[in-house]
């Protein structure tokens, strides 16, 4: 089996550092020509003299506030795709909203990559879990798998029963999700006393992989590494691992320009420190440049033991701002907003984040001056549903909450 997807994996620091910046004045005068939204963002701006990293970081960060202003004045995209370039593809609505295309080529969110870092080839039944419905998350993995040459179970997420169905009658061999669901898809596996023997390698992503997880499906022969992308970039890191020992941090893409920067800023800190993460992706279709992603992270001073020598991610370290991944979704404060003013008697909210056995749990607790027995909380609950796209508790409590700033809190245990 070939450890490295291309000879990518293994270029030095310096070669890379010219693939990647020395075509980009040109990339970036082009871009700017076709897509006039990108040109009022970069006006003023110099796009011809960013030919590193110091003179990239003159440029300005493009936060997803600004980029869905931008759409809500110009839909779908705000002007900042080529139209012409994804006829033929999709369009997705991620929350907030957030309209996102599909854009063209194989593998257009670079998934292949860490699928195979994971040991996932050409001939693989993959049993994909994540969503199809209205956001990309299914697409950029089915996406990536089929262009290794896999065959793709597209089974999206809920009906546990018949997954598992499929699961045994299809031998799959690897599992793409949330590392929630495949717990549930193991545990309805044995409920009805079925054994999943060909399963043994797992790609998850939109959810913490807590290391006691992490060991418990290992016992159960099936090893598992973590990716990391949004909706926006698709595939921005990966773990990787040599025979079957994950390495710390996460492998950075190819073919993407990481930097850490100060929160709220686009100053640029030292490796080790962290701060938000922004991308610059150049797709010809949809050019992000300088992409504020919200996620914090931090770089990690060499190169991962398994021999790639692309720059390293710490992971995911939480939010710049409060918006946090409940069961594989993004979770907004302004959205919380949107559940207050849905209901008059609300005179405060807050979402409390927790896990418990294993799974991630929501809360809504709501501050009204009515008793339990007055307060219609399935009504707010149903707003939860709607709003969220998932569900969660609703507790009506008398008591103000702490003076915090806090809409979201996340009391999730990364580290145990």
């Amino acid at each position: 089996m070939n450890t490295y997807f291309d000879e990518l994996d293994t270029l030095s620091s310096d070669e890379r550092e010219f693939r990647l910046f020395s075509n980009l004045p040109q990339q970036l005068g082009e871009a700017v020509q076709r897509i006039p939204l990108l040109a009022k963002h970069l006006e003023g701006c110099d796009v011809s003299s960013v030919v590193d990293r110091s003179t990239l970081q003159k440029l300005p960060v493009l936060r997803k506030e600004t980029l869905m202003e931008f759409q809500r004045q110009d839909p779908p995209f705000g002007g900042f795709v080529d139209l012409e370039g994804i006829q033929g593809g999709r369009v997705f609505m991620s929350p907030g909203p957030v309209w996102e295309p599909q854009v063209s080529g194989l593998d257009p969110w670079q998934a292949a990559r860490c699928l195979h870092a994971v040991g996932i080839r050409a001939g693989d039944i993959v049993h994909n879990a994540f969503s199809y419905h209205l956001t990309p998350g299914g697409f950029i993995l089915d996406e990536g798998a089929k262009a290794l040459g896999c065959i793709v179970f597209p089974a999206g997420v809920g009906n546990t029963e018949a997954q598992v169905e499929a699961l045994v009658q299809l031998s799959a061999s690897a599992y793409i999700g949330t590392p929630d669901f495949l717990q549930s898809l193991l545990n309805r596996a044995a409920e009805v006393q079925q054994s999943l023997p060909k399963l043994k390698r797992a790609l998850v992503s939109g959810g913490a992989l807590f290391p006691n997880m992490r060991q418990a499906y290992l016992d159960q022969g099936i090893h598992v590494q973590q990716a990391y992308a949004t909706a926006d970039l698709g595939v921005i890191a990966y773990e990787t691992s040599t025979d079957n020992q994950i390495h710390p941090g996460m492998v950075v893409n190819e073919h993407l320009i990481v930097e850490i920067v100060r929160p709220g800023t686009g100053e640029p800190l030292a490796v080790d420190q962290v701060g938000e993460l922004v991308v610059t992706r150049l797709h010809p279709d949809y050019p992000l440049v300088r992409f504020a992603t919200g996620d914090l992270s931090k770089l990690l001073p060499e190169a991962s033991p398994c021999g790639r020598t692309q720059m390293r991610l710490a992971g995911w370290m939480g939010r710049a701002d409060q918006r946090t991944k409940v069961k594989g979704m993004f979770v907004d404060p302004q959205q919380i907003d949107d559940i207050r003013r849905a209901h008059p008697e609300i005179q405060a909210a807050r979402l409390i984040v927790g896990r418990k056995n294993d799974m991630d749990t929501m809360t809504l607790h709501v501050k009204t001056d009515l008793a339990d027995d007055v307060i219609n909380l399935q009504a707010i609950e149903d707003s939860v549903k709607s709003i969220l796209k998932i569900k969660g508790e609703v507790v009506n409590t008398n008591t103000p909450f702490a003076n915090d700033g806090l809409v979201i809190e996340d009391t999730r245990d990364f580290e145990s």
